[in-house]
């Protein structure tokens, strides 16, 4: 069974940058056929697509993050870590690692954390 950890500071001060790792058991972040996300909801809205690292190689980030935002893997700790710069009260949301299966048809996520609520305040 694979099993996602996120874990950081649950208060972030404003143009501080945030970091945030998820820990993974169950299964090998550099195996073969698996993307590994982060995903947040800020209150009252939808869900949004931050980046995804493959098994190996560099991460994709939404554009709309990307001057600052930043996936990085430790394979040796078996986690993959976001870092979000310059953060302001909009970042402030519940923030999610997730498993991306590449099997089958379509890509699905497969597997989440359970969340961790990040609050940006001075």
């Amino acid at each position: 069974q694979v099993q996602l950890q996120e874990s950081g500071p649950g208060l972030v001060k404003p143009s501080q940058t945030l970091s945030l790792t998820c820990t993974v058991s169950g299964g090998s972040i550099t195996a073969n056929g698996y993307y590994w996300s982060w995903i947040r909801q800020p209150p009252g809205r939808g869900l949004e697509w931050m980046g995804t690292i493959p098994y190996s190689g560099s991460a994709y980030i939404n554009p709309s993050l990307k001057s600052r935002t930043s996936i990085s893997r430790d394979t040796s700790k078996n986690q993959f870590t976001l870092q979000l710069s310059s953060v302001t009260p909009e970042d402030t949301a519940m923030y999610y690692c997730a498993r991306v299966n590449l099997g089958g048809f379509i890509s699905t996520y497969d597997y989440w954390g359970q969340g961790t609520q990040v609050t940006v305040s001075s």
